[in-house]
């Protein structure tokens, strides 16, 4: 299950994951925001980084104009590992190395059919482990 939150700057390319999500039979939960009227980004982020960080869902993509605000507030939630891509490679080596558990996405950076080749990256490229692991796990006590 992927955990989705947008706000009102991510909506449409959320709508367009959406379709991306149902096309390819993948579950996924939308935590809102659910129009193009102004809203929080932090709202959004917060209800989907805890699905992600309870383990309610897998993983989580998360959305606003930049990809930067949502995915600081997203960072604040214990467990949670957001990372902002703007190209597959960077979906890549943050699963691979970071075993980032969200990804966030600018969507006035990137457009749809960019943003699609990202999240499918994020959503098939496996953590490696080895001495990555030490370095998460580095990442994850600093949070207590």
């Amino acid at each position: 299950m992927i955990a989705l939150g947008s706000d009102h700057g991510g909506y449409a390319l959320k709508q367009h994951i959406i379709e991306y999500l149902d096309a390819h039979g993948l579950d996924y939960r939308d935590f809102g925001c659910h129009s193009t009227e102004s809203c929080d980004y932090p709202v959004f982020a917060k209800a989907a980084a805890e699905a992600v960080a309870s383990g309610e869902c897998e993983r989580g993509i998360v959305i606003c104009t930049t990809g930067i605000g949502i995915s600081i507030a997203a960072n604040k939630v214990h467990g949670v590992r957001c990372a902002l891509c703007t190209d597959p490679l960077m979906a890549e080596m943050t699963r691979r190395h970071n075993d980032a558990n969200m990804l966030a996405l600018g969507a006035g950076i990137v457009g749809p059919n960019l943003a699609e080749a990202i999240v499918e990256t994020f959503l098939t490229t496996e953590f490696e482990g080895g001495r990555h692991a030490r370095r998460v796990g580095l990442i994850t006590a600093m949070e207590q």
